[in-house]
């Protein structure tokens, strides 16, 4: 039988060069590969993918909202560079287990790491709230809503609730007073009992122990101050150079006992804010607000007075005047009177450029 011939020495060395050659090509697309997938690594987590080009941009994650909404909510923005990568790297850093309702910025620049991080710990960007130009209760909680995480009859119930506006040291009438218009810095996911508590804060922080001062000298409480004080603003809305001086008309009037027949609270009472010119059947309407009907101040304010406002009743023009009304050139400054006869006259010229405008 005879035996299998050996390989020489030169098909040993071949061979053995073959294998390193193998190697050598697996090492080297090993290598490649894995210089491919860290850069890529690199570029989905640590390269911006957020571009805003300048433009504040914010985005609301809303409460039981998932991962996937979140991100649909960000996508929708339009300054997400890769959505893919994006998508991709809230996997890796898991997201889906860590998502926290909240208003957050796009920041130009962000890293999908980045955004992701921010998102999960809920790191939220303060809003600015405001509510001007309200004058129901509805109005407040329509306006509150829009700009917290609350709907607005669960605000309108609070604010209509006798045992909670008590809690907080005022009644359903009274307790929209206790909104001083201004701006405030809070969060989105503020809830409505956690607003009315600051409200409530930055009410009395408003009320300093000047104002309060200055409000005991004309022997009014902060509510009554609030009231006279919305209806001065709706007096005049255009010049608050002239509010101190109509406070002061306002004021007069009480202290004789007179009736305000503030024309705004007539419209207030009807509830009919297209009203442009009151009319006898307005002054008729049998209500609180109506000051032509009632002496004294109304249950509670017609609007939300402007600090403005409310500093031109505690600061009135000291004056003799008990008439005002507004002046015939329509320049949204007044006519003041000290007697009836002259403000007859003066309400006559005004009535008359009514009928010679067309305002009915």
């Amino acid at each position: 039988m005879s035996q299998p011939a050996k390989k020489s020495a030169i098909e040993y060395r071949d061979q053995a060069l073959k294998r390193r050659r193998r190697w050598a090509t697996v090492s080297v697309v090993f290598t490649l590969a894995l210089v491919c997938f860290s850069y890529y690594f690199y570029q989905v987590f640590f390269t911006a993918n957020i571009e805003t080009k300048g433009k504040p941009t914010y985005v609301i994650v809303h409460r039981g909202d998932d991962w996937q909404a979140a991100l649909k909510t960000i996508d929708a923005t339009g300054v997400v560079v890769d959505k893919l990568s994006l998508h991709f790297v809230a996997k890796l850093m898991k997201y889906p287990e860590h998502v926290k309702p909240g208003r957050y910025e796009l920041k130009d620049g962000f890293t999908n790491r980045q955004l992701i991080n921010v998102l999960k710990a809920g790191i939220q960007s303060p809003l600015k709230l405001t509510f001007t130009n309200v004058r129901l209760r509805r109005e407040l909680a329509d306006k509150l809503s829009t700009q917290i995480d609350a709907k607005p009859a669960t605000i309108d119930s609070l604010l209509a609730s006798p045992s909670y506006t008590r809690s907080l040291g005022f009644d359903t009438t009274t307790v929209l007073s206790m909104f001083i218009p201004n701006t405030y810095e809070l969060y989105w996911n503020t809830s409505a009992t956690n607003l009315m508590q600051r409200m409530k804060k930055e009410y009395e922080k408003f009320w300093t122990p000047a104002r309060d001062a200055e409000r005991e000298k004309l022997h009014l409480t902060r509510a009554q101050v609030s009231t006279l004080a919305s209806i001065v603003e709706a007096e005049q809305q255009q010049h608050a150079d002239e509010r101190p001086r109509i406070a002061g008309v306002y004021l007069n009037r009480l202290k004789r006992g007179m009736k305000l027949q503030a024309d705004p609270t007539v419209v207030y009472a009807n509830r009919d804010f297209t009203i442009k010119r009151v009319l006898n059947v307005h002054l008729q309407k049998d209500s609180p607000y109506n000051t032509y009907k009632y002496a004294g101040l109304p249950p509670g304010p017609i609007n939300l007075p402007s600090i403005a406002s409310i500093d031109a009743v505690l600061k009135p023009e000291s004056n003799n005047y008990l008439y005002f009304c507004a002046k015939e050139d329509f320049s949204g400054y007044h006519a003041f009177a000290t007697n009836e006869t002259e403000h007859i006259a003066n309400a006559r010229r005004y009535q008359a450029a009514l009928n010679r405008a067309g305002i009915k």
